[in-house]
């Protein structure tokens, strides 16, 4: 695998934060959730921002 520059590095960063954030909020708002469809929704997205994150971290290693 070729190095990342500084640039991509700091891209990766920004893309891995943003997925943290995601992930944080629609765990808050399916807590706060009573209607089960939505709240599965909303644990749904969570996981899909953690498994992206995840992806995301790949790269670094």
């Amino acid at each position: 695998m070729t190095q990342l520059n500084q640039q991509e590095l700091q891209s990766l960063r920004h893309l891995i934060g943003a997925h943290e954030t995601a992930n944080q909020k629609m765990l808050t708002y399916a807590q706060q959730s009573n209607d089960p469809e939505v709240k599965a929704y909303f644990q749904k997205s969570a996981q899909d921002a953690m498994n992206t994150k995840q992806q995301l971290m790949s790269f670094l290693n």
